[in-house]
């Protein structure tokens, strides 16, 4: 049921009710399947039901899709950034600045260790990250003899 009538004859037609010509055919022909099927223009037809559980092949087991590869772990080299930001810009609370600089170290080994393996994609974050805990460590250390030097 259509709310306009149709149009006269040589009139234009409502607007939204114009006769629209079909795609044109690829040179090759229309493809694998129909639009919306299984399979169709070199998607893959979606796994049966239950088929996306624990993984165990790859880096360990994970869930997700058959043959998916698990999200990198970029938490330690995030962590090592910001703490040796924490430690080289809070060199004078120098107890916090020491801890905070050696655990940036620390994250920093691991996480570029970690990219190394490929189990993280951020090797430059945790490369920032050590080197603005040395960096902290310096300064906190700097400030400590500072302090013992001049009462």
């Amino acid at each position: 049921m259509d709310a306009y009538p149709p149009p006269a004859p040589g009139a234009a037609a409502p607007y939204g009710h114009e006769q629209v010509p079909p795609p044109p055919i690829a040179p090759d022909g229309p493809g694998p399947a129909a639009y919306g099927y299984p399979g169709g223009y070199g998607y893959p037809a979606p796994p049966v039901y239950g088929a996306h559980g624990p993984q165990s092949h790859g880096a360990g087991a994970y869930y997700g899709w058959p043959g998916m590869t698990p999200a990198p772990s970029n938490g330690m080299g995030t962590a090592s950034l910001v703490l040796g930001i924490i430690a080289a810009v809070g060199f004078c609370l120098w107890p916090l600045a020491l801890v905070a600089g050696i655990l940036s170290v620390v994250f920093g080994v691991l996480a570029r260790k970690k990219a190394g393996r490929g189990e993280a994609t951020n090797p430059g974050q945790a490369l920032a990250g050590l080197i603005c805990g040395s960096v902290g460590l310096g300064l906190s250390i700097a400030f400590i003899v500072l302090l013992v030097a001049f009462p």
